[in-house]
């Protein structure tokens, strides 16, 4: 069975400039993700779609194929769901499991991911996504003040009582690219959740997120991604922030 994993990195953001190609731990993001899937034991194939020249250069440096995405789906209003059927549009047949890959995801688990795809791939799931457990306490602003979203605000429990949920960490989405294809969106059938540590869980939107992540990555990277960082791509393209 095939297995193909997608990365899209356009090149605009607004919150975190240049945002797939900055650095964490010397290595840019959309090459972290590259090294991430090109580990995986199941993937057959790694294609980011992307519309920036530079991020091409580093994603092919990094192992990639790279695929062209139009430039009306790579607006700050174009969902990732429109280059990854792009890209199934592409290839001559569409594999069976698609697996979707975030490159502002700096620390993917690679065991978990291969986990996951194995579960979709033995028909356990349809869908199975990166998440941590979570027992917070979350508020909604009203008019008339704060209120318990997700607990009785009135009655206070204990964490170990508390029926945990599971928060996205946007490192992973595993899918059948069939039931993919027919509905569009990654959530469809039988939805499974990997839960990965939650010290990988961060997500790159900010400026600050992504110090935190620099400044977490002797700690957390495998070795795969260490020896990367000696080929450091700080400077490997002088002209990708323009």
């Amino acid at each position: 069975m095939s297995v193909v994993a997608v990365i899209p990195a356009r090149g605009g953001s607004k919150g975190v400039p240049g945002k797939n190609l900055r650095t964490v731990g010397g290595v840019a993001l959309v090459a972290r993700a590259v090294a991430s899937a090109r580990a995986s034991r199941f993937v057959d194939r790694v294609i980011v779609s992307t519309d920036d020249p530079f991020i091409g250069a580093v994603a092919t440096d990094a192992g990639a194929e790279v695929f062209g995405r139009p430039a009306a789906l790579a607006t700050d209003h174009a969902t990732s769901e429109s280059a990854l059927l792009h890209v199934l549009d592409e290839l001559p047949t569409d594999p069976d499991v698609l697996v979707f890959i975030q490159a502002t995801s700096p620390f993917i688990d690679v065991d978990a991911l291969d986990e996951a795809i194995d579960r979709v791939l033995n028909g356990g799931e349809d869908v199975v996504f990166s998440a941590i457990e979570s027992h917070a306490f979350l508020w909604r602003l009203a008019p008339g003040g704060a209120r318990g979203v997700n607990h009785d605000a009135a009655f206070r429990q204990r964490r170990q009582d508390r029926t945990p949920e599971y928060r996205e960490t946007g490192a992973f989405y595993v899918m059948r690219a069939g039931g993919f294809r027919q509905n569009s969106f990654r959530f469809f059938g039988r939805v499974g959740v990997a839960l990965v540590d939650e010290r990988t869980a961060i997500e790159i939107d900010t400026e600050d997120e992504l110090a935190l992540a620099d400044s977490m990555a002797p700690l957390l990277d495998p070795v795969v991604v260490r020896t990367m960082s000696l080929h450091d791509h700080r400077n490997s393209y002088e002209g990708w922030t323009a």
